[in-house]
């Protein structure tokens, strides 16, 4: 493409083009996420206004950036599609580096009682009851129940909060309890991503998971002491809060990465890996779910459990006969 001598104004109206709208334009498939879109083939792929961020690659930018990435296009193509090929002259930019104001974080209202979330978590995803009652007795886990002004429905949501060394709530990760289609997840905004929800314990182990219920998952499927060790879910795959724990707990010695078994899991952990690489007092250990993830796993072993035990009772009844 030959050389275009955009102005300043043409470069930045092209840079603050409103992505979800230009998308769809381009018949790109996106997923409404909370106050952003997530890209249908790549759900680490964050949208909102024009601003994208890959939590995968812990890389992010703006409109121009996007468009180059996704479509393969040189600079000057970026900007000429991004303006629907029309290049104008005159361009009115009056709000375009207006900074918006940081909403404040505030944690979802609660419902009355959690009977959803603890039916979710134990028939849908096999947890145990006790581990659910823990982490609610210390209102890291609870149910809200919040109205959706599009259509005036009711949502009720798991809501895992994470709270800093002086025991403010300054995270909080919802995950919606419908077994309809798929089912809402992401963070509040505002939260603090270095405080997602977590577990101090006295051990100088540190365990890294990518989602509160992978957590839970795993603590379920290993041993009975687990509160002696120390536990994060990232809430995602930045690792704001994993740093965050070995900042406030210097005892920490073995990193143990538990992230999910898929392509961009396995991204990720190379790249957290190489974080910790940096701090040579760290020890890295890598230990990957046989499935997809650990909940995958602890409803396979909830299944295997269930089919011994209907093989057990139907030995029994034979016996009688």
């Amino acid at each position: 493409m030959p050389y275009i001598p955009f102005t300043e104004e043409q470069k930045l109206m092209a840079a603050s083009v409103d992505l979800p709208t230009f998308l769809k334009k381009q018949g790109i498939g996106l997923k409404k996420s909370g106050h952003e879109y997530r890209l249908e083939d790549d759900p680490y792929i964050t949208i909102k206004g024009n601003k994208w961020f890959d939590q995968a690659e812990q890389r992010g930018g703006n409109a121009i950036s996007f468009a180059r990435r996704l479509f393969g296009l040189s600079f000057p193509e970026a900007v000429t599609m991004l303006l629907d090929g029309d290049v104008p002259s005159v361009l009115d930019i009056s709000d375009c580096a207006v900074p918006k104001e940081k909403k404040k974080f505030e944690l979802p209202t609660k419902y009355p009682n959690m009977r959803r979330v603890f039916a979710y978590l134990i028939k849908q995803r096999k947890i145990p009851s006790e581990l659910i009652a823990y982490f609610a007795k210390r209102r890291m886990l609870y149910e809200s129940a919040e109205l959706c002004p599009k259509n005036g429905k009711v949502y009720h949501n798991a809501v895992f909060v994470g709270y800093d060394i002086n025991g403010i709530p300054r995270h909080a990760h919802k995950r919606g309890l419908t077994n309809i289609g798929a089912a809402f997840r992401g963070n509040v905004e505002g939260s603090d991503p270095a405080y997602s929800f977590h577990h101090v314990g006295s051990s100088e182990n540190l365990y890294v998971f990518e989602a509160p219920i992978d957590m839970m998952s795993f603590i379920a499927l290993t041993s009975d002491d687990w509160m002696h060790h120390n536990y994060v879910a990232l809430c995602g795959v930045a690792d704001h809060a994993m740093k965050q724990m070995l900042e406030t707990n210097p005892s920490i010695k073995t990193v143990t990465l538990c992230l999910d078994n898929d392509d961009r899991g396995i991204q990720a952990t190379g790249r957290l890996r190489a974080v910790l690489h940096l701090q040579e007092s760290i020890n890295v250990n890598i230990l990957l779910p046989k499935g997809k993830d650990w909940n995958e796993d602890l409803q396979m072993v909830a299944e295997f459990e269930n089919i011994a035990a209907s093989n057990q009772t139907h030995h029994e009844m034979q016996i009688c006969e």
